[in-house]
C-alpha cells in the first residue's frame, strides 16, 4: 500500500506532478468548483447524501454509517470497473472530499490498496479554496496591467482577442465570468459561474502569467453580472495599471452593440424586462421611451440612445473616479471596428 498525504499549500506547487486530480464529492459540489483539471468520482451522489444525512438527523448515526458505508462501497466499486482499466501500475491520482475527510479517505484507501500511488489532500478542498482566497489578495500586485478603457461598444473585447491571436498576455474577466457587464449582459443560453468558480478560474489565469511581459485586461467595474471581482485586482489595476484610451466612431460602436445584444431583439418582452431594471437610474419616463422602441423594433434607435443617455455618462464617470490619468493616456483608435483595423491596433500593442 502507498498512500500519502499533502497540504493545500505545498500543492500549489506540485499539481502536475499527478496523473489525476479525484473528486470525491458530490456532482452538485463538484459544479460549483473544483481544483484545476479535476475529474468527479462521487463516493456518494447527492441523493444518496441526502438519504444518509436524513438517517443520521432522523434515527441514529450508526444507521447512516452502516447504509452511507454500502453506497460508497459500490461507488467505488462501480469507478474501479470503469475508470481503472487502462491505467498502468505507475499511475499516481490526487484524492480530495470536501474537508479531507472519509469521502476522499474511503477511495484514496482503495486506491492505494490496488497498488497505484495515492495522495490524498489534507484539508480537502475547503483548504484549497483558503489558498485560493489568500493568493487572490497578493496575485494581482506581480503583474504590471495594461487596462483597455473606451466606451460601450468601442470593441474592447474585440481587442482583447486580436491581442491574444498576437500572443500577448490577456486577462478576460468577461470570459471568465460569462457575462459582459452590463445590466443586459447577461449571456444567452449560459449561466454565470459561482463566485468560488469565478474565483478558481480567475486564480488559474493569474498563475499561468509571465510576470516579465504586459498583461492586457479591460476596465471594469467590482462587479459582473452577479459576480465580484476581487478588490485587490481592481485596486492594482486602478492605482498602478497603465491606461489605454480606446475609441470608435459612435455610429461604429453602434453597429457593434446591435451584433453583440443581437439575441435580445428575439425577445423584446425579456429585453424589456431588462430595461425595468434602469428605472431607480434613468427614470419611469426614460425606460417607458426604450421599452417602444424594442415593442416597435427600432433598434438602431433603442441602442443609440442606450449608448448616449445611460452607458456613455455611467462609463465616463466610472471611469474618472477610478482612472485619475485617463484623460492623457494614450488613444487607441479602432476605425471602423473591422478585423483590419483591429488586427493593425494589436499588432502596434504586442510589439
Amino acid at each position: 500500500m502507498s498512500l500519502g498525504s499533502i497540504d493545500a499549500a505545498a500543492l500549489v506547487a506540485q499539481l502536475d506532478r499527478f496523473d489525476a486530480v479525484i473528486d470525491a464529492r458530490s456532482p452538485s459540489e463538484f459544479a460549483l468548483d473544483r481544483l484545476p483539471d479535476a475529474i468527479n468520482w462521487p463516493v456518494l451522489d447527492d441523493e444518496q447524501r441526502r438519504v444518509v444525512g436524513t438517517i443520521y438527523t432522523q434515527q441514529s448515526t450508526l444507521q447512516a454509517r452502516k447504509i452511507g458505508a454500502a453506497m460508497v462501497a459500490r461507488n467505488i466499486a462501480d469507478h474501479v470497473e470503469r475508470q481503472l482499466a487502462d491505467k498502468p501500475r505507475e499511475w499516481q491520482p490526487l484524492v480530495y472530499c470536501w474537508r479531507g475527510g472519509q469521502r476522499s479517505g474511503a477511495l484514496a484507501w482503495y486506491l492505494s490498496e490496488i497498488g497505484f500511488r495515492t495522495t490524498r489532500l489534507t484539508g480537502g478542498y475547503k483548504a484549497w479554496r483558503a489558498v485560493v482566497r489568500e493568493q487572490l489578495q497578493t496575485l494581482p500586485r506581480g503583474f504590471e496591467f495594461h487596462v483597455l478603457c473606451g466606451r460601450t461598444g468601442s470593441g474592447k473585447t474585440r481587442l482583447l482577442q486580436a491581442l491574444r491571436a498576437h500572443g500577448a498576455q490577456v486577462l478576460d474577466l468577461e470570459a471568465l465570468a460569462c457575462h459582459r457587464g452590463s445590466i443586459l449582459g447577461g449571456l444567452p443560453g449560459v449561466a454565470q459561474p459561482s463566485q468560488k468558480r469565478f474565483d478558481s478560474l480567475l486564480w488559474r489565469a493569474l498563475r499561468q502569467f509571465d510576470a516579465a511581459a504586459p498583461v492586457f485586461v479591460e476596465s471594469e467595474s467590482r462587479k459582473i453580472g452577479a459576480l465580484r471581482v476581487p478588490e485587490s485586482l481592481i485596486d492594482h489595476m486602478r492605482s498602478r495599471g497603465c491606461c489605454l484610451r480606446v475609441q470608435l466612431d459612435d455610429n461604429a460602436r453602434v453597429q457593434l452593440l446591435l451584433r453583440d445584444y443581437a439575441h435580445l431583439r428575439d425577445d423584446p418582452a425579456a429585453l424589456n424586462r431588462l430595461l425595468d431594471g434602469l428605472t431607480e437610474l434613468r427614470g419611469r419616463q426614460q425606460v417607458r421611451a426604450w421599452q417602444e422602441d424594442a415593442r416597435a423594433g427600432r433598434w438602431e434607435a433603442l441602442f443609440r440612445s442606450l449608448m448616449l443617455r445611460h452607458y456613455d455618462p455611467l462609463y465616463e464617470r466610472s471611469l474618472r473616479h477610478g482612472f485619475a490619468g485617463l484623460e492623457h493616456a494614450p488613444v487607441v483608435d479602432l476605425a471602423d471596428g473591422g478585423p483590419s483595423a483591429l488586427d493593425d491596433a494589436a499588432r502596434r500593442l504586442a510589439t
